[in-house]
């Protein structure tokens, strides 16, 4: 059986563990103390690639216990937003999480108005770009924005280090984290490149894993 990719095997489930975003996640911050009450509004997450929105979404709903709809703009369309709010409309407190809403047109962004104002769903969109330009006015007006930051290197060398001692396949090797600057410089703040870089160079050892890996 495949195995999943490092950064989907120590994905986060609680604000606790997620890495870095403390404007967001830490004691008092804004969208800790809405979770913490157990309601979350409509929302979209700007942020760089890994930064963690995905993340925040999937653990929105983990924490929330609430039935929870994914869709990327990419390969969904209208008639799938439909089917999402025909469901939720069964349902309580419903999440959609629809990766780059920027790429939605006018028409697809319109088509989530009505239920995100009525309270059928609580929206959770994802983009890289500013939403100010990439989402129509009438759905932002319905919508907290908040924006991610890249991960600064504190931050990523202690997901090295989490995933060295946490991850079932990476805790059967003997790694040693000694010169990380390259694998930070590389993945530029994002938190999957990273990870998967980290994979890749473990993967490139020999078998052996009595033999020390130093990274």
């Amino acid at each position: 059986m495949a195995t999943a990719p490092l950064a989907e095997r120590i994905r986060p489930v609680t604000l606790d563990q997620l890495a870095g975003q403390d404007h967001l996640a830490a004691k008092g911050s804004i969208l800790r103390t809405a979770l913490d009450k157990g309601y979350i509004p409509s929302m979209i997450l700007w942020g760089p690639p890994g930064s963690g929105k995905t993340t925040i979404a999937n653990i929105i709903a983990h924490t929330l216990q609430v039935p929870f709809y994914k869709l990327s703009a990419i390969s969904s369309g209208v008639k799938d937003v439909r089917e999402v709010i025909e469901a939720a409309k069964q349902q309580q407190a419903a999440i959609l999480f629809i990766d780059e809403i920027h790429r939605f047109n006018k028409g697809q962004q319109d088509a989530l108005l009505g239920a995100v104002e009525q309270g059928v769903i609580t929206l959770i969109g994802a983009t890289t770009e500013n939403p100010s330009f990439e989402v129509n006015s009438a759905l932002l007006s319905r919508c907290q924005v908040y924006a991610l930051k890249p991960l600064d290197d504190k931050s990523l060398i202690a997901l090295l280090k989490e995933a060295i001692e946490k991850d079932s396949v990476l805790k059967m090797y003997s790694i040693e984290l000694k010169e990380t600057a390259a694998l930070i410089n590389i993945s530029g703040g994002d938190a999957r490149k990273l990870l998967n870089l980290l994979e890749i160079v473990v993967s490139a050892f020999p078998e052996d894993k009595t033999k020390k890996i130093v990274i």
